[in-house]
């Protein structure tokens, strides 16, 4: 989808600044300027999307509806299988779950969507027959849908909105104010789309520092953390590999078929299965980048419970990977 895009940060990183393609610097430097470029559009077009959304369906409506309704779990499964068909990592994956918050779902909803996407894509899923074969494929993903959809169970029943950062209440207040008055005006869809429009572009300038710093930080580990670096903490013979090389991969940043070929080279050197799965799972699924993302969108606190939750169920999906291969 965004070959073009590489192919400028190319242009510029290898011929316009002139840097060596094995260099440190420039496999930092090409990843951030792909990203940030990436996500800005991605932000700008589900903002503005969720902006439409939000002027003709009455957001209150929909929060309830999901809110109230039984629907025994398919409304956090739903948005995990939504994940799994969005080719996104967990940088990118930010901008819809701010659409997701804007758009008045349900916080656990949401959260099911953001463990999901960047653990289970249709590349991630090529990528994972070729390399392990179709029965660990269907174990694995089975398990990364499984993993959102109870995270995001888990987290509903927190009641954790009231984590939120004041800047998304803020939105969430501006966005039911814009539907009552384009309701009681009647506005046409030209008249609303310049207010939708200057509001995707506001959302976006309050994100844009968030943004630069945390693909910096994901641009650094990017190009100057060794693949082999956390090689002797996974070992077979650790009965406490599973969770340390979970929390030993948030520091990383990359997406799941990035991190794909280490997870074979690793499973090649003998270590369990499972334990690499959960190093990769650590790795798109809880990188700190997404954390300095989320932060103008949560708390400190909602931040930590919300990685604290997905790591639980990491380490869990871990072991019980090593169990079953």
């Amino acid at each position: 989808m965004f070959d073009w895009l590489q192919n400028i940060a190319d242009y510029l990183v290898f011929n316009a600044f002139g840097l060596e393609k094995e260099s440190h610097l420039a496999e930092a430097l090409n990843f951030f300027i792909y990203d940030t470029v990436k996500i800005l559009i991605l932000l700008f077009v589900i903002i503005f999307f969720m902006g439409i959304v939000n002027s003709y369906f009455p957001i209150e409506r929909v929060k309830n509806y999901l809110s109230r309704n039984k629907l025994y779990g398919l409304e956090y499964l739903m948005a995990s299988l939504f994940g799994t068909v969005t080719p996104f990592c967990s940088c990118s994956s930010v901008p819809l779950f701010i659409g997701f918050v804007s758009g008045g779902i349900p916080l656990g909803v949401t959260f099911a969507f953001l463990v999901t996407s960047p653990l289970v894509n249709e590349v991630a899923i090529g990528l994972f027959i070729g390399l392990f074969g179709l029965k660990t494929t269907a174990i694995y993903v089975v398990s990364g849908i499984l993993l959102g959809t109870f995270s995001g169970m888990i987290l509903q029943v927190f009641k954790l909105e009231k984590y939120l950062s004041p800047w998304v209440k803020d939105i969430l207040a501006k966005a039911q104010k814009d539907q009552d008055a384009f309701i009681q005006e009647k506005q046409s869809f030209k008249q609303r789309l310049p207010v939708i429009t200057a509001e995707a572009l506001k959302i976006i300038k309050g994100i844009l520092p968030y943004l630069i710093a945390g693909i910096a930080v994901g641009g650094l580990m990017h190009g100057y953390v060794p693949e082999g670096f956390f090689e002797k903490y996974m070992s077979k013979d650790n009965l406490f590999a599973v969770p340390v090389s979970t929390l030993l991969a948030v520091p990383m940043y990359s997406n799941a078929s990035g991190i794909l070929p280490v997870v074979q080279v690793l499973v090649a050197k003998g270590i369990p299965l499972g334990t690499a799965i959960a190093f990769m799972m650590g790795v798109v699924g809880l990188s700190l980048p997404e954390a300095m993302l989320l932060k103008k969108v949560m708390t400190w606190k909602l931040v930590s419970i919300f990685f604290g939750t997905v790591t639980v169920c990491i380490i869990i999906s871990g072991y019980m990977f090593n169990a079953w291969l």
